[in-house]
C-alpha cells in the first residue's frame, strides 16, 4: 500500500508546526521574532488543513456507492495502551 504523496508534507508541516508552538510558548522571543513564529504557525495550520480536506475527500470517494449514495461508520481509533 502507498501513501498518498501529501503525506510526508503533511507530516513535515506538523512537525514543523509542533517547533513553532514549542518556540512561542517557550517565552525566550523577541515580539518580532515571536509574530513571524505566530505567522508562520498559522500558514502551517492552513496547510495541514488543506491535506486533512483532501484526504478526507478521498476517503468520501472511496466510500461513495455505485447507486450514489455514501457509507458512514463510526470511526474508532486504535488505542495506544496496548
Amino acid at each position: 500500500m502507498s501513501s498518498s504523496p501529501t503525506a510526508p508534507d503533511f507530516e513535515q508541516a506538523i512537525s514543523a508546526l509542533e517547533q513553532q508552538v514549542r518556540l512561542l510558548e517557550g517565552g525566550e522571543l523577541s515580539l518580532e521574532d515571536a509574530l513571524k513564529a505566530f505567522e508562520a504557525g498559522v500558514q502551517l495550520t492552513r496547510q495541514c488543513q488543506q491535506a486533512l480536506d483532501q484526504a478526507e475527500q478521498k476517503v468520501q470517494l472511496l466510500m461513495a456507492r455505485a447507486d450514489g449514495r455514501v457509507d458512514t461508520a463510526d470511526f474508532t481509533p486504535a488505542s495506544d495502551d496496548a
